[in-house]
């Protein structure tokens, strides 16, 4: 008696249903890849604007108390604060003032925005900075 080779229709069956959840899986983590692929490359957009934005601070806008608002681009927002900087036990005889700079930046729908935030502080010479305004 011959015995017949090949596979059964159950497992032809069994065979194709793993194939299946295998390759679901893998479209679900290709998919999560893809959105952390393009939330990395939000974030890089964000950080890059921020850096610009603190780079230019002193240097071709001044640094003055305050708030101020702008946009990047289209997509990305910012909103800058910049406060005197209090120290319990200033330096006696130093010309330099520091403040404390707070920057937002946010992109993405306005009903569920995506904000990084920045601080720092910076040193202002106020007697340098004074002696700019008067010309």
């Amino acid at each position: 008696m011959r015995r017949a080779r090949g596979f059964s229709l159950l497992e032809v069956i069994a065979a194709i249903l793993l194939l299946a959840v295998a390759f679901a899986a893998l479209l679900q983590v290709a998919g999560a890849s893809l959105h952390l692929a393009d939330r990395s490359g939000q974030i890089s957009k964000a950080d890059m604007w921020a850096q610009a934005k603190l780079d230019a601070l002193g240097v071709t806008d001044r640094l003055v108390a305050g708030e101020s608002d702008g946009d990047f681009s289209k997509d990305y927002r910012w909103h800058l604060r910049i406060t005197p900087w209090q120290d319990d036990d200033p330096p006696q005889g130093s010309p330099l003032t520091l403040y404390r700079v707070d920057l937002d930046v946010r992109w993405g729908s306005p009903r569920r925005p995506q904000v990084i935030h920045y601080t720092t502080l910076r040193a202002v010479d106020e007697s340098v900075a004074s002696a700019g305004s008067t010309k």
